[in-house]
């Protein structure tokens, strides 16, 4: 593993975006920045905390989880929120989220914040879609922490993280987006399943945090394949990149660590390519 950048609180939302580099944020200090090719770092947004996920928009902006799911334009125009949260009704935030090849959106909701304090006992959240019109609907519910999505190649599958379980679930997709009933994909016993993304082969890579140190590979059936170690023990997400897909990006976050800003990005040249994330194609106004 190669060490790109270090001194981040809790590093989410890795995300390779072509002709700008890796995007990443950090949830607990806040921003979003980037990697570009030559390893200079530079900040895309300042100050908002708690992105757990991010993806591309058509539109030259970046779709980001937190408070909301909402589109931040690159160019510095007004931010435009996609669905907001509801307390009331149990939606504290989101985390990581997704797109399909449509370019709809799929994010998981909170129902108490795994990171910062809100005064709330633990309490699960639901899976998101928002579709090509901009409405919103529930998918699935009961996600006891929700984290990691990724589509199988076909767009058939999708994988989801319950870190609350340690278990990663797979769904059927229907043609319109809804899921089928919720399926054990796997199981951790050494660390939690945090972010994911799946290859062009159909392996699944899972950030395993919590005293995980790395990345665990499996194959479509589930069987474990291979493991990718890092040196921090709260290993929180990966995905794909590179101009061929095949450099995997993997972050960190702090803890475990004994030090309070010790969150890492590091790379690794794989033999496999990541699928594509299509950018999200729902509506901005």
């Amino acid at each position: 593993m190669e060490a790109l950048a270090t001194g981040y609180g809790l590093i989410e939302g890795p995300l390779w975006v072509e002709g700008r580099g890796l995007l990443f944020s950090d949830v607990l200090n806040g921003g979003v920045f980037c990697i570009d090719p030559s390893g200079a770092v530079t900040t895309v947004f300042e100050h908002r905390r708690g992105i757990g996920g991010m993806a591309l928009h058509e539109a030259n902006g970046l779709v980001v989880s937190g408070r909301n799911v909402s589109c931040k334009p690159f160019d510095g125009g007004a931010t435009v929120t996609l669905m907001d949260s509801d307390p009331d009704a149990g939606i504290v935030g989101f985390n990581d989220l997704t797109t399909d090849a449509a370019g709809r959106i799929y994010a998981g909701s909170l129902g108490s914040s795994p990171v910062f304090e809100d005064g709330r006992e633990p309490a699960a959240g639901d899976l998101w879609l928002i579709d090509l019109d901009g409405r919103h609907r529930r998918v699935a519910p009961d996600i006891r922490l929700t984290n990691g999505l990724g589509f199988s190649p076909d767009g058939g599958t999708l994988y989801h993280s319950d870190s609350g379980v340690r278990t990663v679930f797979c769904y059927a997709v229907a043609e319109n987006g809804d899921l089928g009933p919720k399926e054990v994909f796997i199981q951790t016993s050494e660390g939690v399943p945090d972010g994911l993304s799946v290859a062009e082969d159909g392996s699944v890579w899972v950030a395993l945090a919590g005293g995980g140190h790395g990345v665990g590979v499996y194959a479509a059936d589930g069987s474990r394949r291979d493991f990718l170690e890092i040196p921090d023990p709260m290993c929180t997400s990966v995905c794909f990149g590179g101009d061929d897909l095949k450099d995997l990006y993997v972050v960190s976050g702090s803890d475990g660590t004994g030090r309070k800003n010790a969150g890492s990005v590091y790379r690794e040249r794989v033999g496999v390519a990541g699928v594509a994330v299509a950018p999200a194609k729902v509506p901005l106004d």
